[in-house]
């Protein structure tokens, strides 16, 4: 049951975190927001904002690495090929290894089952690109892009927050 609630919130959260518009100044608006977050909580994590055409913010925190860049691309392409969340992705596609099931075609350098990439939508277009964050537990990445577009939208971050992990 908490697979299914959780992508029943993160359908909810894809459909509701929707922008009037998104250009290079929001994009430094909400990668700011999130590396000072990630400096606060000593987050080693990678921030990737970009729209299909052009990396718009990049920062890479102390303690991420060379990997995190890599997995914040793949998880990009994800948003790129499926307009939804990675972390959505994950939980439809329910797979231990990581990989994209051999009939979907995607080779495993360029995507990744992993959360932390969730689309860039934006009222009357569709989605143009990706917010994507790497370096924390999937579920944790996911949480940190989604609390800052709630933020930065005037949304109650607490509202559509995944609920919490049981550990029963």
């Amino acid at each position: 049951m908490a697979t299914a609630d959780d992508l029943a919130r993160v359908a909810e959260q894809e459909s509701r975190l929707v922008f009037d518009a998104f250009d290079e100044a929001t994009a430094f608006e909400i990668g700011s927001a999130i590396r000072k977050r990630g400096l606060a909580e000593n987050f080693p994590i990678v921030v990737d904002i970009r729209l299909w055409d052009r990396t718009l913010f990049y920062c890479a925190l102390p303690g991420s690495t060379v990997n995190n860049t890599e997995w914040a691309r793949r998880k990009f392409n994800v948003v790129r090929m499926f307009h939804r969340s990675s972390y959505r992705m994950v939980l439809q596609k329910a797979r231990p290894d990581r990989t994209f099931p051999v009939g979907d075609a995607l080779p495993i350098d360029d995507y990744v089952l992993a959360g932390g990439g969730f689309p860039i939508r934006v009222k009357g277009v569709g989605v143009v690109g990706s917010i994507a964050v790497s370096g924390l537990p999937e579920r944790q990445d996911h949480e940190v892009v989604v609390a800052a577009i709630c933020d930065h939208l005037g949304i109650d971050r607490q509202a559509l927050a995944l609920p919490p992990v049981s550990n029963s």
